[in-house]
């Protein structure tokens, strides 16, 4: 029953955090009069992608104290 209430108060601060950045925007699109209200939920998007870049790398030499390369 503890879970449950954790998950439950973890989804609720989630939806906080969201509404807050911006990322969830909720609109009652119907009063509630006799029935049920209606919500609008608009969210926010995250797109990914790749790209293809050449890189140049560092080279690292190690010498040992008498001074051989190893």
């Amino acid at each position: 029953m503890k879970t449950i209430l954790v998950l439950l108060g973890l989804a609720a601060l989630a939806l906080v955090v969201l509404m807050s950045l911006g990322m969830v925007s909720i609109d009652q699109t119907r009063p509630a009069v006799v029935q049920a209200p209606e919500f609008k939920a608009d969210v926010g998007r995250v797109e990914l992608g790749t790209t293809n870049k050449t890189v140049e790398v560092p080279t690292l030499e190690v010498q040992k104290a008498d001074g051989t390369k190893q």
